[in-house]
């Protein structure tokens, strides 16, 4: 083997290294991806499965469309902190949406319908909040959420009705 051989086959294995780790890179990366995305779902049915805010959409669930500020306010403290509390988790929801760490698909199939549901109730009130506190983007991402979800609702039968012979 002459200087010139080996210096074409030192390049070739240069040149396979490299692309060899740009793949394995590559592959890395879309399984830290996948274990993320993995991650996000884990906490959201987490969230869901807390007593407090099953506690909470109980409660809220049992007011009429739209209610206003004072008719919440009336409820009690506790179902103005139920309010609140869905507010937050909804806005925490909806920003992870907005900045795709939290797969549109997987919330809206979690928690879409649920969602807006919320929105109906509590837009009115948060409106009001709002405009007493001087601040216009208090629960901004609860409501752009519920607007996506409303927007891109399945208008077909619900999962249990579509998926009934769904086998693993």
């Amino acid at each position: 083997m002459n200087l010139e051989t080996l210096a074409s086959l030192s390049q070739i294995v240069g040149t396979v290294t490299i692309v060899g780790g740009t793949v394995f890179g590559l592959i890395q990366l879309w399984e830290l991806k996948k274990q993320r995305r993995d991650a996000v779902a884990g906490d959201l049915m987490r969230t869901f499965m807390d007593a407090d805010l099953a506690q909470a959409i109980t409660l809220i669930r049992a007011l009429p469309d739209g209610v206003s500020a004072e008719e919440l306010r009336n409820a009690g403290p506790e179902t103005e902190r139920a309010a609140v509390l869905i507010c937050t988790t909804f806005e925490t929801m909806g920003l992870l949406v907005f900045q795709r760490i939290a797969p549109f698909s997987l919330v809206t199939e979690l928690a879409g319908g649920i969602t807006v549901v919320m929105w109906h109730k509590l837009g009115p009130w948060l409106t009001q909040i709002r405009k007493e506190q001087s601040q216009p983007s208090w629960a901004e991402w609860f409501q752009w959420l519920a607007q996506q979800c409303q927007r891109h609702k399945n208008p077909g039968a619900p999962a249990y009705e579509l998926h009934d012979r769904w086998t693993p």
